[in-house]
């Protein structure tokens, strides 16, 4: 039992062991790649990145151009329709006014005059 008990340890003494350094760095010319890859992704993000900005910056840009014609042209056609409900409410009052003239008129007409002999008895 021993024995058994000896070689399991040296087993696990083994594969326990500590990895040299060297098992897991990558040669040289693998790791300048790599950084060379990673460098040329970045730059490349970089770039497609300020396309991405600039474009969204003119599309702002025609948006908000074409939204200020937009509020003029609403801004010009609210003010003539304020204009013409003006004019109608000036010429409504002056067929008011001129029918509430003729109606007074009328009384005064059909009024047969007065004498002083029409007053109502007291």
């Amino acid at each position: 039992m021993n024995s058994i008990f000896g070689v399991l340890l040296i087993v696990l003494g083994a594969l326990l062991a500590p990895v040299p350094a060297n098992a897991a760095d990558p040669p040289d010319d693998v790791a300048s790649t790599v950084s060379h890859d990673a460098k040329a992704v970045g730059e490349t993000v970089k770039h497609d990145a300020k396309v991405v900005a600039e474009a969204a910056k003119a599309g702002a840009k025609q948006v908000a151009v074409a939204a200020k014609e937009v509020a003029h042209g609403v801004a010009a056609g609210s003010k003539q329709g304020a204009h013409e409900v003006a004019a109608a409410a000036k010429r409504g009052a002056a067929k008011t006014k001129a029918a509430v003239k003729g109606a007074k008129s009328e009384k005064s007409e059909n009024k047969p005059a007065s004498s002083p002999d029409d007053k109502p008895a007291q």
